[in-house]
Parts: structure tokens; C-alpha cells; sequence
């Protein structure tokens, strides 16, 4: 048997990213761990992980990373998309250069991505591309539209690239995991919007609906070692599935959503993080 693919793994400085890439590195794949900040990456280094600085949203960076691996190794095997992060707020207060800084990250990074690892792959006549989306995806929590938005563009992208490519022997898969417990929901909760607007009392409810979902010890939310051993086992898959939810709010949720009527479903989420009449 010859030597596994070389796996590129997209933000690695902390949670899912840096869970993933010990997990393939420790399933035999040359891994390729990176970071905007590659001091971040030490102890990826030290668990026999190569490093990388790589920002998703700089062409000549996102093209050094690839031309470096493909220089040793010939191609990108394994591409997974992990680099992104939630922006939380009202629609009407979040400004439209902070939805532009959410796309170049969470979808136009990605896509370039994978339309940089694509041709070496396609030389092989094999690959596979790992989006990490999200049960948000899936379903809208409140306040958290922009953040949905880049994650619903991952469901079309992944559907388009997955029929466009898969004659030339690569498979796309998407990751849609629920909440995790991670640095990622704090980083989300910095950029809500401050001050006493209009939606003040609503955000400082879904904040708190949101800090009792994560507390230590409640149910449903997921480690980033379990979602890394769902990337590894859609990277090693001889049929890789389409998609991998993981978690109850992936799995249940959207099975609510379609069931009940709009009205039902808004009540419901207004019930769950209520906005006062007076505010």
C-alpha cells in the first residue's frame, strides 16, 4: 500500500481545525496544518503536523499554500475547509462591510480553494474536499443571519462542486455539525453589535439562550474531537456520503423546521429568545 494523500486542513489555530488535523496525522496522512498565525501551530508541529501560515481571504497566500504542497507531494489529496467564524447581530445593525469580511472567509475563501487544489486533483484523477458547513445551514438561530447565510451558501456549493467534479474521481462531502464547544461561539459573541439599539433586550436573550446551550454539561453539545473523527471518517470513506450532520440541532432540528408552519416555527424561536413589545 502507498503512501496515504497529503491533507491540507484550513484553519487549525484552535477547535475543529486543530482537532482535525491531529486526527489525520495520526490516521497516516502527510497533514498539512494551517493558521493565519503560524505560532499558533507549535504543538500541531510537534505531533509530526508540516505548517503553514495560510489567510483564506489572500490569493498570494491561499497560492503558496498549495504550490507548497504541491511541490512535495505532487497534489493536494484532501482539502478540507475548515477556516471561518460567526458573525452574530441584528440584520439591520450589522454593517455590510462586516457580511463582505464574513463571505471572503466562510465562502469565497473556500471556493478558492477549492478551485486552486482542483487541478492537481483532477491530474490524479482523485481527491476529495471536505466543506466544514453547520446545523445553521440548516436552520436559522436568531441573530444569527449573516453567519446562516455564508453556511447556506455551503449547501449550494458543496451540491454544485460535488456533481461538477465527481467524473474526475473527487468527492465533496459537507460537514454540518451542531454546536460546538469551542473558542468559536465567544469569537461570534464579540462581534454582536453594543450599545441599547432597538433589538438590545432580544440579543442580550439569545446571548444568554445561547450561554445556557454551551454551559458545561449540557446536552447536545458537540467536542471538536468528535466532529474531527466525522472528517476522518468522510476523508477515509470508500463511498464518502454527501453529507455528515452531526449532532441533534443537524439532525432534529431541520426535521422540525419542515414540519411546522412559519408561523408555528417563528413563535417557537420567539418563545426560546423573546423580544419584549416595549423594546
Amino acid at each position: 500500500m502507498g503512501q496515504l494523500p497529503a491533507a491540507l486542513v484550513t484553519g487549525c489555530s484552535s477547535g475543529v481545525g486543530r482537532a482535525t488535523a491531529l486526527a489525520l496525522a495520526r490516521a497516516g496522512y502527510p497533514t498539512w496544518a494551517t493558521a493565519r498565525r503560524p505560532d499558533t501551530l507549535t504543538d500541531l508541529e510537534a505531533a509530526g503536523c508540516r505548517v503553514l501560515t495560510l489567510d483564506v481571504t489572500d490569493e498570494e497566500s491561499r497560492a503558496r499554500a498549495v504550490t507548497a504542497v504541491e511541490a512535495e507531494h505532487g497534489a493536494v489529496g484532501v482539502l478540507v475547509n475548515n477556516a471561518g467564524y460567526a458573525q452574530v447581530g441584528p440584520i439591520e445593525e450589522i454593517s455590510l462591510d462586516d457580511v463582505h469580511r464574513q463571505f471572503d472567509t466562510n465562502v469565497f475563501g473556500l471556493m478558492r480553494m477549492c478551485q486552486l487544489v482542483l487541478p492537481g486533483m483532477r491530474a490524479r484523477r482523485g481527491g476529495r474536499i471536505v466543506n466544514m458547513g453547520s446545523a445553521a445551514g440548516l436552520v436559522t438561530p436568531p441573530a444569527s443571519g449573516a453567519y446562516s447565510m455564508t453556511k447556506y451558501a455551503l449547501e449550494a456549493l458543496s451540491d454544485a462542486l460535488r456533481l461538477e467534479v465527481r467524473r474526475f474521481g473527487v468527492r465533496v462531502v459537507l460537514v454540518e455539525p451542531g454546536a460546538v464547544r469551542t473558542k468559536f461561539m465567544e469569537t461570534g459573541w464579540a462581534t454582536l453589535p453594543s450599545g441599547a439599539g432597538p433589538y438590545a433586550t432580544f440579543t442580550r436573550n439569545v446571548e444568554a439562550m445561547a450561554q445556557r446551550a454551551h454551559r458545561p454539561g449540557a446536552r447536545g453539545v458537540l467536542t471538536a474531537d468528535a466532529v474531527a473523527k466525522v472528517v476522518v471518517r468522510a476523508v477515509t470513506a470508500g463511498r464518502p456520503k454527501a453529507r455528515y450532520p452531526i449532532g441533534s440541532q443537524a439532525r432534529i432540528a431541520p426535521l422540525v423546521r419542515r414540519a411546522l408552519p412559519d408561523r408555528m416555527w417563528d413563535s417557537m424561536m420567539l418563545r426560546v429568545a423573546p423580544f419584549p413589545a416595549d423594546d
